[in-house]
């Protein structure tokens, strides 16, 4: 680390000395359940980012499908459905070590966002995949995540971004293609302009 010690932040004390106490309105929206409000985001959203730890690390992990793909079972358990991917299952190792969780809901043209930390276990209960099976494909688990804290995050951070902006959104190409970077990676071995042209069909034919 190159910042200069003499100008880090090491203790609560200096932090709060910084930062000061945050707004009452900050502190009593958190809720320690579904409120219904708090529901309707969540029926909304079609992305959410879940956060785990575990022995080898930190892991955040991007979640998608239909808005309200995350179930909400009762006010305090959210059921979320693990959809194909790329078998890698970090987040699923670090949750049989550690539960904790945390949960990004975003929704297209919303700047706010919402935050739910709670406990996740994994469950392959065939009623419950059953249940929520997408195109007759039920997903490999569900986690089952125990709400203990949720709370909605103001705009700011979203209007900074612009990120439901149309004009700042790129096109694909003015960024390495996912078979260029696989070349770069791996070596001169690897045909990453036959990966880029399979990639479309594979990944529609792979959804569910």
């Amino acid at each position: 680390m190159t910042t200069d010690d003499t100008h880090r932040i090491t203790d609560l004390d200096a932090l709060t000395a910084l930062y000061g106490q945050p707004k009452e309105a900050s502190v009593l929206k958190e809720s320690a359940t579904l409120h219904p409000n708090y529901c309707a985001f969540i029926r909304a959203a079609p992305f959410v980012a879940l956060a785990t730890s575990g022995p080898g690390g930190l892991d955040v992990s991007p979640r998608g499908d239909a808005p309200g793909f995350v179930e909400i079972q009762d006010e305090s358990t959210l059921l979320l459905p693990d959809r194909r991917g790329n078998n890698r299952v970090d987040s699923l190792r670090n949750i049989i070590a550690d539960p904790r969780v945390a949960l990004l809901f975003l929704i297209p043209g919303i700047g706010e966002t919402l935050r739910v930390n709670g406990r996740a276990a994994i469950s392959i209960e065939p009623a419950l995949l059953e249940r929520l099976a997408m195109d007759g494909k039920p997903p490999r688990s569900v986690l089952v995540v125990r709400v203990e804290t949720v709370f909605f995050q103001c705009s700011r951070a979203v209007i900074r971004s612009r990120l439901w902006d149309p004009s700042t959104q790129l096109q694909r190409d003015a960024l390495p293609s996912t078979g260029r970077m696989l070349r770069d990676l791996i070596g001169a071995g690897f045909d990453g302009e036959q990966y880029d042209r399979e990639l479309p069909d594979r990944v529609q034919k792979t959804l569910y």
